[in-house]
């Protein structure tokens, strides 16, 4: 959804994901102009043939599966069966984009996944040179690296850079750091960066300690504002010594994103708001606190079994908690009010902790879209 708002016009989606298909053919079949002419194809990847696809695509973009190598997940690396990295390889080798763009979790620079994932980016650099039947993986990353050592492969090639960001830096009200992995086809002779950053914490700080015009924006009297533990009484007096404006806007936080929203506790939804139904049961335990109302959220997560609560939980100033709903789940990944997810509580938070927020994949894709129109010229 971010890229097409972009201004890319998809050529075809493909997702073998069941709930996910169907959340896209919901809003189709709605009239949603969020997905309107997506061409939607369901099943699994490595059976997709990329002859179907006539015209020149300029991006290629995919979320490989995520789990293993998340921080959360079994760690199992390249030996899981879900590692999805050699399909999107081939695709790259398949449709010769002009740019690629990929998405994968933190996880994915640990130390313990160091060489396989200098093995990824160097497989994207030269998708050309495969890997041999009876080849193990590390005798084509031999391979690989005496390719980069001699400069050139002589057959298509991309000049790859990745970089580790945290999705409050660029206005989603959530701490969110992902890797994103960004590529142009050596012959478009394209020099990029990563978009630079346009929010920030020490902003967030000095609107809620400095100034106050937090609380004021938020019509809340200073007889109510939330008693501070030692960690933002710490931040407060670093905010009241020596601090000039910063030049970035604040972090958004999750009161900013859902206070226009009924409290769901209450059974309290007037407009009819999709999504927003109350789900009780949400409690704290070591490691699952919650998400504090004034600051941006922690990390949705889909969980490899069943959803994580304290990842998906809003944290009260006096220490209560409930579970987000889905459509404030939905705010926090920046997704428009009007696009309906589809499915139980459980798997809509799922597909939602599977999600890129939609804010931010348009702002990498905006940038990437500027370079490649640029080139075109």
């Amino acid at each position: 959804m971010g890229i097409a708002q972009a201004g890319f016009k998809h050529s075809a989606i493909i997702e073998r994901d069941e709930h996910a298909c169907g959340t896209i053919s919901a809003n189709q079949s709605l009239g949603s102009p969020h997905v309107s002419g997506w061409p939607l194809h369901r099943g699994d990847v490595s059976l997709f043939n990329y002859n179907a696809i006539k015209n020149d695509v300029a991006l290629l973009a995919g979320g490989p599966p995520c789990q293993p190598f998340s921080l959360g997940g079994k760690h199992k690396g390249n030996m899981d069966g879900r590692d999805m990295f050699p399909q999107f390889i081939r695709a790259v080798r398949e449709l010769r984009p002009r740019a690629i763009l990929v998405e994968n979790v933190k996880g994915l620079l640990r130390k313990s996944f160091a060489t396989y994932f200098e093995y990824i980016i160097l497989q994207l650099s030269y998708p050309d040179i495969m890997r041999a039947q009876k080849e193990s993986w590390q005798e084509h990353l031999a391979r690989l690296e005496r390719t980069r050592t001699k400069g050139s492969s002589g057959g298509l090639s991309y000049n790859i850079v990745f970089r580790l960001l945290n999705a409050a830096d660029y206005g989603v009200p959530q701490r969110r750091e992902r890797v994103f992995i960004v590529g142009f086809r050596a012959d478009t002779g394209i020099e990029w960066s990563f978009p630079h950053p346009t929010h920030s914490r020490e902003s967030l700080l000095w609107e809620q300690h400095k100034t106050g015009e937090y609380w004021d924006r938020h019509k809340i009297s200073a007889s109510k504002k939330p008693r501070w533990g030692r960690r933002e009484l710490d931040s407060a007096k670093y905010a009241d010594f020596g601090w000039t404006k910063p030049q970035w806007n604040a972090w958004r936080t999750v009161r900013d994103a859902i206070s226009d929203l009924p409290d769901p506790r209450f059974g309290n939804n007037p407009a009819r708001i999709a999504n927003h139904g109350f789900n009780a049961g949400a409690r704290i335990y070591p490691g699952h606190t919650g998400s504090p109302l004034d600051e941006p959220a922690k990390t949705l997560k889909a969980g490899g079994h069943g959803v994580p609560g304290g990842e998906n939980m809003l944290l009260y100033p006096d220490g209560g908690v409930r579970y987000f709903t889905i459509r404030e789940a939905a705010r926090l990944q920046t997704f428009p009010d009007d696009y309906v997810i589809s499915g139980s509580w459980s798997e809509s938070m799922r597909q939602l902790g599977n999600a890129v927020p939609v804010m931010m994949a348009e702002k990498i894709a905006v940038a990437i879209a500027g370079k490649l129109r640029k080139s075109r010229r």
